[in-house]
């Protein structure tokens, strides 16, 4: 939404506070470059997450210091971070002292000798490498491996001392988390294992790509693959793959449409950018320094972004809490009157945090609107409509006689509603209803995948990934015939499928057209109820 008004004063509390000095380098170090030339453009980037709405601020995402480190990362794997000194040994050299290592490691039996790569052709390359540099395989520039998962038949197995590791141990800042699990020296070696120094990268799924350092001994399971450097230097190596230049390969050779994952075959066989070994710790020094300016952007743009928040939270709760319609006119109002700082972006030249501040709070008014809308305080009441308990008779009626002509299968009732359990008053003539009384409900079914003959048909199936967060109905991966929809479930127009399971419950959609829809989700044909 631009901003088409003059900005009204920010309350004291809310004004914009200087960028820290130190950021002057930073400012400094990008200066002339048409993708960074403006600093206080990329602090103020912001956007809503999807999760956007109630709750902490941490939903708003700086994208614009994202995408910053995004370019720091990228700078410095293409050569162009820091300067080349011409007396460094070249890569080739790093490459041929790996390669004797292997060897010597083969020898000793301490490693197996590894198939041998392919040649690297220049198809095959992203880009030129300064002098000195050389592309190479992930899988040349140590020892690999996948993670394993002991038999959780064997309970001897678990609840030992070593940690074990998932993807949602990986945070996104590189950290290892505390994990779920912990195996004993028993149940380690049915697992792979990974020391201080080795890298881990996740190979399936949304976080895909995501990787960290080892800092202690770990094991690991099947959607982790690992890298032990040899040689070249881990943190150098971290960087490399963490770079989205680098993402970009990995889901580009991924299969899977849905879920991707990449094993360990293509995953060795992707390329990085090797610079000289004394080049890649003076490009280690500066992208820790330039992550550190990163991190102090961060904290100042956080700052801004919570005094936001707090005056847009405490405005909308005044709407929530309007006594009725016409106490709402009036609380909204007072909140119009500063509509523009709050919800149009011109956030962004009064306390410099972007459109994101703006967006994330339209997304919060827009939650507000639909608490305020079956609170019964959006739109006034009329004593003359007929009461939310006849409908819900007619209801019950009418599933009464759907199951006398066969339609439905009589339910088994549902407990009646307590006080306690009624999270807010209604007005007159309103009532709560638990979801199964007021239609027909079902979970859904996925066909045996062994039977072809159930696929490729005409008939969409539908999993989460398929209702967007806006209740939209997206082109389905999968198609079923209509032999295969009998060991589905059916959704048809009007009807409402909602995801039951994972980040993403509760994402609903209202259906247009004739659908199937896997065990992910559940669904409602409402009776009566619009």
């Amino acid at each position: 939404m631009s901003n088409k008004h003059a900005i009204k004063e920010a309350p004291a509390s809310y004004q914009s506070t200087p960028v820290p000095s130190a950021n002057r380098e930073l400012q400094n170090f990008i200066a002339g470059n048409p993708l960074t030339d403006n600093l206080n453009l990329w602090i103020s980037a912001t956007k809503a997450k999807s999760t956007s709405g109630r709750g902490s601020n941490k939903k708003i995402e700086l994208v614009g210091i994202k995408k910053l480190r995004e370019l720091i990362l990228e700078l410095a794997v293409r050569g162009k971070l820091v300067p080349q000194n011409p007396e460094d040994e070249p890569a080739s050299e790093l490459l041929k002292k790996i390669d004797a290592e292997k060897a010597k490691l083969v020898k000793e039996g301490k490693i197996k000798k590894q198939k041998p790569l392919p040649e690297i052709t220049d198809e095959e390359k992203p880009f030129e490498l300064p002098e000195g540099w050389e592309w190479a395989r992930v899988g040349e520039l140590g020892t690999t491996s996948t993670g394993k998962t002991p038999s959780t038949a064997k309970p001897e197995f678990f609840n030992g001392q070593v940690p074990f590791i998932g993807p949602g141990q990986i945070s996104h800042t590189g950290q290892i988390l505390k994990p779920d699990k912990y195996l004993t020296e028993a149940g380690s070696i049915y697992s792979s294992e990974a020391i201080k120094g080795d890298i881990i990268s996740v190979c399936i799924g949304g976080s895909i790509g995501k990787s960290a350092i080892v800092k202690n001994r770990i094991t690991f399971n099947q959607q982790i693959n690992s890298i032990s450097p040899i040689k070249i230097d881990g943190t150098y190596l971290y960087h490399a793959i963490s770079t989205d230049l680098f993402i970009n390969m990995i889901l580009e050779n991924s299969s899977g449409s849905a879920t991707p994952i990449i094993n360990r075959s293509k995953w060795d066989n992707l390329l990085v950018p090797v610079s000289p070994l004394a080049e890649q710790q003076r490009i280690i020094a500066k992208v820790d320094e330039l992550m550190a300016l990163c991190d102090q952007l961060e904290q100042h743009s956080e700052h801004q972004l919570d005094a936001h928040k707090q005056l847009v939270e405490t405005l909308l709760a005044t709407l929530v809490e309007s006594k009725n319609a016409d106490d709402l006119a009036t609380n909204w109002q007072r909140l119009a009157e500063h509509f523009d700082t709050l919800f149009s972006g011109a956030l962004t030249s009064t306390a410099g945090i972007g459109n994101g501040g703006g967006e994330w709070a339209i997304d919060r008014l827009k939650d507000t609107i639909l608490q305020l809308a079956v609170m019964g305080k959006l739109v006034p009441q009329n004593p003359d409509d007929e009461p939310a308990s006849e409908l819900l008779k007619k209801i019950e009626t009418e599933k009464a006689k759907m199951v006398k002509e066969g339609k439905i299968k009589k339910q088994k009732p549902l407990p009646e509603i307590t006080d306690q359990e009624k999270p807010f008053e209604l007005p007159d003539g309103w009532e709560w209803g638990r979801v199964g009384e007021l239609g027909t409900t079902s979970t859904g079914k996925t066909p045996s995948t062994a039977k072809p003959e159930f696929f490729n048909g005409q008939v969409p199936f539908i999993g989460p990934g398929q209702i967007s967060q806006t209740g939209q109905i997206l082109k389905p991966d999968k198609y079923l015939t209509e032999a295969g929809s009998i060991y589905s479930s059916e959704a048809i127009k009007g009807d409402i499928i909602s995801v039951c399971i994972g980040g993403s419950i509760g994402k609903s959609a209202i259906v247009k057209n004739r659908i199937t829809f896997n065990q992910q989700i559940n669904s409602i044909s409402p009776i009566k109820i619009d």
